[in-house]
């Protein structure tokens, strides 16, 4: 028997309520991170379910988002499968180099193909396999599996190793407790649990919160959380989030849009074990021949994975600055976030941008309003419109409610 959902359906007054701006700058934080970079996006199999509902005692939506804040697990080993399907126009691979390159990747100065800074932007399309293991805070390892070859990141202590066995590249770096606990707030997601914690901090009194019944992944029970918007105009159809029976952490994470078909991003453990992995896990010494590259102070300034990030403004901080007064508009799902590019200009036209010009015009759809003409760049989760002054709007909205959301706020 499902659990009882005449009792399930909650909306922000039956929950804690974070601060209305950590709402709605979590409800921008997380399809940005989806569109980014790893930060963006996993998957697994297209159903919740493995085999049947089990059998669990009811609990309403409200128990059961403070059962996910309260899990405490900190020792699991075992394998995620990642699928992310944005609906971007395929470059022909040349997206592939221009992520790298923008992340200081092989082709880089400097660069290392072990590098993760570059790596982890493969999780941004595609499907992946990753595994998984990790022993507190100061252990953990991530591999990515590939056809012959195998990248792996691996924190242990101060330590932090990544290596690329295709090319036999070594990225290493130290770090101490404060790097630790700054670079683990801002690496992108990459658990269910990462998705499932950023997709809370989005419920207010516009959302719909309930229990939709019980499934089994990866072998275990779990609640099965539903997150939908009470909005219209939002391009997000429905978040589900399987959450474990025994231990409150989430297993899998689904975001289906509302255009309907596959999901955008689909994140989930096909296998897991909660008993702690054996210490031999987290060791790592460079392979025989191995090119070691190491962390060095220009890194460390870009803030770089592994590196020492300089002390100062917080990340939020930084980004409304160098957006020159990133703004929120509207509210709920249908927030919209704008900035100002400081170039004075949007993108370059066809008769000045040459090839260029046309080439990107031909990705967007032009649009007009009162603040002037713009072209919308859409995925199948977020658009984005750049205007003829340097304007840019995104948000998880359609193009229609992101037209009129920059009219209003122009």
């Amino acid at each position: 028997m499902a659990p009882n959902e005449t009792d399930d359906t909650t909306t922000a007054g039956e929950v804690e309520k974070p601060r209305a701006g950590r709402r709605r700058a979590a409800r921008y934080i997380v399809p940005v991170t989806v569109m980014g970079v790893a930060a963006a996006t996993i998957g697994l199999v297209p159903a919740l379910a493995d085999s049947g509902d089990p059998d669990l005692p009811d609990i309403t939506a409200a128990q059961l988002i403070e059962k996910i804040a309260q899990s405490d697990v900190e020792r699991l080993s075992g394998t995620v499968k990642i699928t992310t399907d944005l609906g971007l126009p395929d470059l022909g691979g040349l997206e592939s180099g221009l992520l790298s390159g923008a992340a200081g990747g092989e082709d880089g100065e400097g660069g290392s193909s072990a590098d993760p800074s570059g790596r982890l932007t493969e999780l941004a399309s595609g499907t992946h396999t990753l595994r998984v293991a990790a022993d507190g805070p100061d252990r953990q390892k991530l591999s990515l599996l590939e056809n012959a070859a195998e990248y792996s990141l691996i924190h242990n202590g101060k330590d932090v190793w990544g290596y690329d066995s295709a090319s036999n590249e070594v990225y290493h770096a130290t770090v101490d407790e404060a790097d630790t606990k700054e670079r683990s707030a801002q690496r992108p997601p990459a658990t269910p649990k990462d998705f499932a914690e950023e997709a809370l901090k989005a419920v207010d009194d516009t959302t719909s919160v309930k229990v939709d019944g019980t499934a089994q992944v990866a072998g275990r029970d779990a609640y099965r959380l539903v997150v939908e918007p009470k909005q219209s105009g939002s391009t997000v159809g429905a978040i589900s989030i399987a959450v474990d029976h025994e231990t409150g952490m989430p297993l899998k994470f689904t975001l289906t849009p509302a255009g309907g078909g596959s999901a955008v991003v689909d994140v989930g453990f096909t296998k897991v074990s909660f008993d702690r992995p054996d210490a031999s896990t987290f060791r790592f010494t460079p392979p025989k021949g191995a090119k070691v590259t190491e962390d060095t102070e220009q890194d460390r300034a870009h803030g770089g994975f592994g590196g020492k990030p300089e002390r100062g403004p917080k990340p939020e901080e930084d980004l409304a600055k160098g957006l020159d007064g990133l703004r929120m508009l509207g509210e709920g799902w249908n927030t919209v976030a704008t900035f100002d590019t400081g170039t004075g200009a949007g993108l370059p036209t066809e008769e000045a941008g040459g090839d260029l010009g046309g080439f990107l015009g031909s990705l967007g759809d032009q649009v007009k309003g009162d603040f002037g003409k713009g072209t919308v760049f859409s995925t199948r989760l977020v658009n984005a419109l750049i205007t003829e002054d340097g304007t840019v709007y995104v948000g998880t909205v359609t193009k229609d409610a992101l037209v009129k959301a920059a009219e209003a706020g122009k």
